[in-house]
């Protein structure tokens, strides 16, 4: 009898918040499962990194590490600083021999609070924009040919960056870069239609991580397992969807 050998996901971003419980998740659904950190020789940089964020008791690199080292295998982790491109081409190159079922990027910082965007620092600015927006799709273009056919490329994204949304203040600065980073993934669609991968952008909702704050209403041990369903029966061109699988308005 064939044994149907595990499928294979490279989460970029996991080594706290809703990336090291997504790497988790698919593990335990019998994944084998490549996880990125910044680093792992030593302690990560404080949460206000690259990250979706990390709930506090899910911090550093140490506690992935202590997963992959659990996983029997089935979790291994590399080290890729997203914004570096010698990093990311070094990571293609270790990963030449392996074939993704999905690719997952899953990375973000927040920056100027409620500062209207007049007031928000250049410098500031280009460091968001880049981590939130072009770094991501860097990752994508770079690695989106170990992807198996038929399988899913997918970028965290949020209701925030839905623009028919946009009807609170604040936040205009992380707004933005996520608004970029859908409209980049739809150019990358389109730039790839009939690549036979499916597409898609994902809105976990509001989760408690160093991103999303204590008081937000979600936790990721829930809400996580909803983003795998979705991630797991999806197929077809890029979608923009939430933890449940319903259309986020663009």
């Amino acid at each position: 009898m064939s044994v149907t050998p595990p499928r294979t996901a490279l989460v970029v971003g996991a080594s706290r918040g809703l990336g090291l419980v997504l790497a988790g998740e698919l593990v335990r659904r019998g994944w084998t499962v490549i996880a990125t950190a910044r680093r792992v020789d030593g302690a990560l940089p404080a949460a206000t990194g690259p990250s979706t964020g990390g709930s506090p008791p899910q911090t550093g690199e140490g506690t992935l590490q202590a997963a992959a080292d659990a996983s029997h295998g089935r979790l291994t982790v590399e080290s890729l600083e997203m914004n570096d491109p010698g990093q990311l081409s070094a990571l293609r190159e270790r990963l030449d021999e392996r074939r993704l079922d999905l690719l997952f990027v899953n990375a973000a910082i927040d920056r100027g609070g409620d500062l209207p965007i007049s007031d928000v620092p250049t410098a500031m600015f280009t460091e968001v924009m880049i981590t939130n927006a072009l770094s991501p799709m860097r990752v994508l273009d770079a690695l989106r040919d170990l992807v198996t056919p038929g399988g899913t490329v997918a970028v965290m994204s949020s209701d925030q960056g839905s623009i028919s949304r946009n009807t609170e203040g604040g936040y205009e600065l992380y707004k933005a870069s996520k608004a970029a980073l859908n409209q980049l993934m739809r150019s990358y669609a389109t730039r790839h239609c009939g690549d036979g991968h499916t597409k898609l952008l994902i809105d976990p909702g509001h989760n408690r991580t160093a991103l999303g704050g204590p008081d937000a209403p979600l936790d990721p041990a829930q809400s996580i397992p909803s983003v795998a369903d979705v991630l797991e029966t999806h197929t077809g061109d890029l979608r923009f969807l939430d933890r449940h699988g319903d259309p986020v308005p663009w």
